[in-house]
């Protein structure tokens, strides 16, 4: 029997992102994105679903009666309904782990960017404040050294662990927290009160569920230090995004880094459309995870993936 597999959104995907093609017959249909009402007949002959961030519930899963398997090419599966694949004995894989180098280095030039201000500084120099001040060098910002300073990492997965490394370099003390709410989490884990009121750094790397939604409020701004920096290439949901243009807007926090935002992309009137531009902010469009040896290698494991299901020997089921 030939497989068909639909990929949803491969547009998604960087220029240059190469997939070769399974080993098996198949007949493999390519979109380069997929609008949310349009899903159900596109897959509704398909085998195999492969989404990256094309959401897939159970009365799409219902429209595709022959669906095996939806290969997600991320590794946050929260646009799948989960529960419903179980109920209809779909399997659910994602990739994971190709990011480990990427992901950590991104994290890693937001806080160097906002630490040493280099937007404010180029945007004074563009405006000519070099030139006004007269002298070898001028002060229009604070710049703070990393070195001694904590780093709270949230999730101690390959990527909490990679920031983690990066970090050592920088002679931070690294710190891994514990969940919210529990007082007394295992070593090494710091309680996520701790971590909140002594971070210098707190970044983020954690998957979003209904658990961790929302996590980052206005309470937690208020007890962050005045000096400490947010920083988030996880998912959007993690933080009450109203609660954080509150906090920059009021000097709760010193600082902004973010890959993600809760709807992707924001919309002009989004909350964060106001604050970019400012010295403090910082947004990137997702784009953590693209790095050119991040791609390659999730790209060789979303085909691997679909391979091994394939052949009955299944790999990274959520």
């Amino acid at each position: 029997m030939t497989d068909t597999i639909v990929f949803l959104d491969h547009g998604s995907l960087a220029p240059g992102t190469v997939l070769r093609p399974p080993a098996f017959a198949h007949q493999w249909i390519d979109h380069d994105e997929t609008k949310p009402g349009e899903v159900a007949a596109r897959i509704k002959d398909a085998t195999i679903v492969v989404s990256n961030k094309i959401k897939v519930g159970a009365a799409e899963m219902d429209a595709a009666p022959g669906l095996k398997l939806i290969a997600v090419c991320a590794t946050g599966t929260d646009i799948i309904d989960l529960a419903a694949a179980k109920e209809r004995g779909i399997t659910v894989c994602n990739v994971r782990g190709y990011a480990e180098h990427s992901v950590p280095e991104h994290a890693f030039g937001l806080i160097l960017t906002l630490r040493r201000q280099i937007i404010g500084y180029l945007a004074d120099v563009k405006a000519g404040k070099w030139q006004q001040a007269g002298t070898f060098t001028f002060f229009t910002h604070e710049l703070r050294d990393l070195y001694g300073t904590r780093l709270a990492v949230v999730g101690r997965g390959s990527l909490g662990q990679g920031v983690a490394t990066i970090a050592k370099g920088f002679g931070m003390e690294v710190v891994f927290v514990g969940r919210k709410g529990d007082t007394a989490p295992e070593a090494p884990l710091i309680p996520w009160d701790e971590a909140i009121e002594t971070a210098d750094v707190l970044t983020l790397h954690c998957p979003l569920t209904p658990e961790t939604r929302g996590m980052i409020g206005l309470d937690e701004f208020q007890r962050m230090k005045r000096t400490a920096l947010v920083i988030n290439t996880a998912r959007g949901g993690l933080i009450d995004e109203d609660a954080l243009v509150q906090a920059l807007t009021e000097g709760l926090i010193a600082g902004a880094g973010m890959d993600v935002v809760s709807s992707e992309p924001p919309p002009a009137d989004h909350p964060f459309m106001a604050l970019v531009g400012r010295p403090d902010f910082i947004l990137t469009p997702h784009t953590a995870w693209a790095g050119n040896t991040a791609r390659a290698a999730m790209a060789e494991q979303l085909i691997r993936n679909i391979e091994n299901f394939k052949n009955g020997t299944p790999t990274n089921i959520v």
